[in-house]
């Protein structure tokens, strides 16, 4: 028996190797579906598809399929309804699994549809099966277990390949094993009975926060991801549980989410959702009243607790620090690495005399008077340049625009002072944002967020008069998505 029902075996050939670009010339499909009593029933389907484009003539070499032999056949809008519905209720498993899972989304999203799917890639089946072996591209795995190879680089000679290689793995090796590496692969979560059995395959595989709840109104947990399907799945993966997850499972009555335009969205979402609600099981976000900046007075560095920050003070601060207490370790460790005095620094006190690393020979002297004090102050602006948050760089907000990958979602961020001020999906909410009176205000999880992005060159800042909130919203198709909101 199978660990799951039904599995359809999948093949495509292409014009090219680029899923945006590139069209199917062939599909194939042999379906297995097990009726758990010992019995499989095998299906096999195929057919050539017109592309609407030439083949290049590589392709045509390798595969054999000629654009005479696809002239006469339908488009992949004729067979699209067949060919889900022999794929419905299915673990997807192909070889490579990416490509060919890659085509047919790219395919369906063409006419409109949506394709999702569990999939099983037998590259990693081969890879964890068999981690000694050389090589486990398709040829390799046909040489290597004595597969039926005659008709290589045809769809449905290929899909006919990487059924007998499963079939022969669950023949050869241990069940347990073998089981055990597809549910790994396939992440097959072992659901809260008090969930309904469509509660992960309901979730797009995209990025964006979700949500559980428990009997009441009150979130239990929100996490975000870039593959929301994938995430909530490997809470209820028994490969993967942690005790929080335990918990969870115990707990959890349904299931909400929300999706993005792409990761920064989903991590600000799940930032400004967590602080709001304060789920019972998060803990690294919840809101941070100890954390703070520094900002240099008369040479010396002073905590400026979150309570007290105005968003505009950030620029030329040092920092953020979780707290107080985090601020003083970065500063030890300065004064260790730069010979700074301690008691300059505020992290010693004593009435006179010498700070402690003074009489080691570890400090300059400022502190005895060997050092000025405008030479000490000027080391420690100099020390804690990496700590130096940078200057806001316009006068007022700017835009960052993350759009999904599939081209029709589009997210604009509004942010000032390292600060985020919101997310507009339309023309009405970025206006809305820009005009509302209040600048926001300090998270030291946002502003480290995008501060991290900025140094590393992946957050481009768009100055509101370069991009006019009537277009920003604007997407390659479609700049409207479903969303839910929770908060």
């Amino acid at each position: 028996m199978l660990p799951a029902p039904s599995f359809a075996f999948v093949d495509l050939e292409t014009t090219g190797t680029r899923a945006a670009v590139d069209r199917i010339t062939e599909v194939a499909v042999v379906r297995v579906d097990d009726d758990q009593r010992g019995t499989l029933r095998v299906a096999e389907w195929s057919t050539l598809v017109d592309p609407e484009m030439p083949i290049p003539a590589p392709i045509q070499a390798l595969t054999g399929i000629t654009d005479a032999m696809v002239r006469a056949a339908p488009t992949f809008s004729t067979i699209a309804a067949e060919l889900a519905e022999r794929l419905a209720d299915c673990v997807f498993v192909a070889h490579n699994a990416r490509f060919d899972y890659g085509f047919l989304k790219h395919a369906y999203a063409r006419l409109g549809r949506a394709f999702t799917a569990r999939v099983l890639c037998t590259v990693r089946l081969s890879r964890r099966l068999f981690p000694q072996a050389d090589g486990h591209g398709l040829d390799a795995l046909i040489a290597r277990h004595a597969l039926d190879g005659s008709h290589r680089h045809r769809a449905l000679g290929d899909a006919r390949a990487i059924w007998s290689f499963v079939e022969k793995v669950y023949r050869d090796e241990p069940r347990e094993r073998v089981d055990a590496v597809v549910k790994h692969i396939l992440r097959i979560p072992s659901l809260p009975p008090q969930l309904p059995p469509d509660a992960i395959y309901a979730l797009p595989e995209a990025p964006g926060v979700y949500v559980f709840y428990g009997d009441n109104t009150m979130p239990l947990y929100i996490g975000k991801s870039i593959n929301l399907r994938d995430r909530v799945a490997a809470h209820f993966s028994q490969d993967w549980r942690s005790e929080t997850d335990l918990r969870l499972s115990a707990e959890i009555r349904r299931i909400e989410h929300e999706t993005t335009a792409g990761e920064l969205g989903a991590l600000l979402r799940e930032s400004a959702l967590v602080k709001s609600c304060m789920p019972a099981h998060n803990r690294a976000l919840r809101r941070k009243a100890e954390a703070g900046i520094a900002e240099l007075r008369d040479g010396v560095p002073r905590f400026v607790p979150a309570a007290g920050i105005e968003p505009s003070r950030l620029s030329g601060a040092f920092g953020p620090f979780g707290s107080r207490a985090s601020m003083r370790a970065a500063l030890r460790e300065l004064a260790s690495r730069h010979r700074l005095c301690a008691l300059r620094l505020g992290l010693e006190r004593r009435a006179h005399g010498p700070c402690f690393a003074r009489q080691l020979h570890r400090c300059d002297g400022v502190c005895v008077g060997a050092e000025a004090c405008e030479a000490h102050d000027a080391r420690v602006a100099a020390a804690m340049a990496p700590f130096a948050i940078p200057r806001w760089p316009f006068d007022d907000v700017a835009l960052v625009r993350e759009v999904s990958a599939d081209g029709e979602c589009v997210d604009v961020h509004v942010v000032q002072h390292w600060c985020w001020l919101g997310t507009a999906r339309d023309d009405a909410e970025l206006a809305d944002i820009i005009e509302a009176p209040r600048r926001g205000e300090f998270d030291i999880d946002v502003t480290k967020l995008l501060l991290r992005r900025y140094r590393a060159g992946m957050l481009e800042l768009i100055p509101l008069s370069r991009e006019p909130h009537r277009t920003a919203c604007a997407a390659s198709t479609s700049a409207t998505h479903a969303v839910s909101r929770f908060a």
